[in-house]
């Protein structure tokens, strides 16, 4: 049933051998200052790639912000002066000068060149801040090649230059300078870091352009060569949006309409040591849901205990507006019914968030989230009770939702949802962005947690990505009722959005390839199993045309001195270490415990990426079509005697070596 498409890629970071085979207390290495930094930059900012190229521009703007949202400037530029090289400054008042009372070095000295040093770790400078590890400029520091300091404060300009992490010249106080007051920050990053990556103008553009609408009263300027414009970025612009989010879910959700004239905008504290929160969301007919949530300015892509706090407030105040006025209609109403075309944006200030990660990209504070959840259940009850007429059509707007994912259940009802122009696609489907199928591919992942990593991983433009809840029901022997009422089963169809078995058309499938990836693990081979049971079952032609796939990810990561391989399999490990390491000791093993485990760097290396994967494509060869029936029915179908029969009769020919 499986047959390999692509040769194996031998995935390994090839070094000098270590000489010395002794391993003693001169071989202990301490690393101090920013070393820890540039010996494993994935540790600060995720990773080498483009992504973690970016997010130093993120450190960067993000003091900067911190320096609005306090309320010590109203102006940020961002001029990006070549494809490797930006400048950011702001009007703020400067990073200080003055010499540290522990160090004897000028405080700016010792937040550029010292890990855990800044004014942020309590709240005497800033009741909130974004870049509260304390760790977010000294890394964009020790990983630029040069970096440029020029300080306006107390009627003085300092300057100061950088390299790798070290200071180049002491810090020079000059009669004149290009900014009146604040800090401004030229930096290219390392080469030796990020290779020839380069930066993306709509990215930092676009990074702004969220700032800018998060706060309204700051003004930010960004310029940028004619030469690196792209996807419609201009070359000056001003970013000033006086009416907030406002103007930010209209951009979001253009040129689409309302499905309410009402929207639920709310601005509020949260409790009284000054942490607030800021939203907005509204419905929209036939558009996937929209959630920006942000921390502090911080966009938080992966949502967290902010995000969570909103929606289960909204949710809980609903449920308990529905049960007084509709009674038993609003028993099987979920939050996805409620959510599924709607666009929100979520802004918090907090004192101390936690993240994630130092690339913050999920907010993991318990407390907040609470917070959140009693203020907005507070205050979605007094706008449902005063918006009255819109209240009504916020129900019946969901409780059709309701009713629509009940009637799913049956086989015409699903045919039906796929037969409209504008399907309404699972919520927890990540797709991609080109427009066709051509070269798109669909990864079946097994569980959020692989999921998550999957998403951060994934060429946005060509790959989607759908999350599944466990093992899959074994669709070989269920009734069809029991097949149309399982939920993962209807999102799964509403993804690929074709018909099913003699109706399927080719042409109707919104991916070329549908690739499934699971742990490289028994459930992993199961669920698998199960997978490729569903489609020979239900779209035998998808698998006739060479759309099905199966991933290899790794089960194992071999290293030694530099040298990196990965393994698919027990036995191949066995082959690296005697092959490639001359069954030498000190070798490291680590066994992935499943695609969650692993970075999502990681993950795109060595299973999603084209250049470096392994695909098995599955076929059946058309002599092979009766006894592949058979032997499905046998091992899947209802009958365990069946089963019993096959395995009895087939076990002498599986052995470890011949198992994958």
């Amino acid at each position: 049933m499986v047959k390999k498409t692509k040769k194996r890629a031998k995935l390994a970071k090839k070094t000098t051998k270590a000489k010395n085979t002794n391993y003693t207390a001169k071989d202990i290495e301490v690393l101090e200052g920013l070393e820890p930094v540039r010996k494993r930059p994935g540790m600060y900012i995720g990773g080498t790639d483009v992504h973690a190229m970016h997010h130093l521009v993120s450190e960067v703007l993000d003091n900067s912000m911190d320096e609005v949202v306090s309320g010590h400037a109203n102006k940020v530029n961002i001029n990006l002066i070549d494809s490797i090289t930006i400048e950011i400054s702001d009007n703020g008042r400067g990073i200080p000068v003055d010499k540290h009372p522990k160090f004897k070095l000028p405080a700016v000295e010792v937040i550029l060149t010292t890990l855990h040093s800044g004014g942020k770790f309590s709240n005497k400078n800033y009741q909130t801040s974004g870049g509260l590890h304390g760790v977010g400029v000294s890394v964009v520091n020790a990983l630029s090649k040069k970096l440029d300091l020029e300080i306006a404060r107390d009627k003085r300009f300092y300057t100061q230059t950088y390299s790798r992490g070290v200071k180049k010249n002491k810090l020079k106080t000059i009669s004149r300078g290009s900014i009146k007051k604040g800090t401004k920050i030229k930096f290219t990053p390392d080469d030796e870091i990020f290779g020839k990556e380069n930066f993306d103008s709509s990215i930092i553009y676009n990074m702004a352009k969220a700032k800018a609408y998060l706060i309204p009263n700051v003004e930010i300027n960004w310029s940028c060569p004619k030469n690196l414009v792209k996807k419609n970025i201009p070359t000056q612009d001003r970013l000033h949006y006086a009416k907030g989010i406002h103007d930010y879910l209209s951009a979001l959700v253009n040129p689409n309409d309302p499905i309410f004239n009402e929207e639920f905008y709310f601005k509020t504290n949260v409790d009284d040591e000054g942490n607030s929160i800021e939203g907005i969301i509204n419905w929209f007919d036939a558009i996937e849901p929209i959630n920006q949530s942000y921390c502090n300015t911080i966009q938080t892509p992966l949502g967290g205990t902010h995000e969570n706090g909103f929606k289960n407030g909204m949710f809980k105040a609903f449920k308990d507006y529905s049960k007084i006025k509709f009674e038993r209609k609003a028993s099987q109403i979920t939050q996805d019914d409620i959510f599924g075309s709607s666009a929100s944006i979520l802004s918090i200030f907090i004192e101390n968030p936690e993240f994630q990660g130092q690339t913050k990209e999920k907010l993991s504070s318990i407390e907040p989230g609470k917070k959140i959840e009693l203020k907005i259940k507070q205050l979605f009850e007094q706008w449902l009770a005063k918006k009255t007429k819109t209240a009504e059509q916020l129900f019946y707007y969901a409780f059709n939702r309701s009713q629509l994912r009940l009637q799913n259940r049956s086989e015409l009802a699903i045919e039906r949802q796929v037969k409209r122009k504008k399907i309404t696609l699972p919520g927890k489907l990540a797709d991609c962005t080109i427009s066709g199928n051509k070269g798109t591919e669909l990864f079946l992942v097994e569980g959020d947690s692989a999921g998550g990593s999957a998403k951060q991983a994934r060429d946005r433009q060509t790959q989607a990505i759908l999350p599944l809840r466990g093992k899959i029901l074994n669709v070989i022997s269920a009734s069809r009722d029991k097949i149309n009422a399982n939920q993962e089963i209807v999102d799964l169809i509403q993804a690929l959005g074709c018909k099913r078995g003699d109706n399927y058309n080719s042409k109707d499938i919104r991916y070329e390839k549908i690739i499934i990836m699971t742990d490289a693990d028994v459930d992993g081979a199961h669920i698998a199993t199960l997978l490729m049971g569903f489609f020979y079952n239900e779209f035998p032609k998808l698998i006739d045309d060479g759309q099905l796939y199966l991933s290899v990810p790794p089960l194992f990561k071999i290293s030694k001195g530099g040298k990196i391989f990965y393994a698919v399999s027990e036995r191949h490990k066995d082959d690296i270490v005697k092959k490639e390491f001359k069954n030498s000791e000190n070798i490291e093993i680590n066994r992935f415990k499943g695609l969650g485990e692993m970075m999502p760097a990681q993950l795109k290396e060595t299973t999603m990426s084209p250049e470096n994967r392994t695909l098995l494509k599955v076929q059946i060869a058309s002599k092979d079509k009766k006894k592949t029936k058979k032997s499905v029915e046998a091992l899947m179908g209802k009958k365990p005697e069946l089963r019993f029969k096959f395995i009895t009769e087939n076990s002498k020919r599986v052995s470890a070596e011949n198992i994958l």
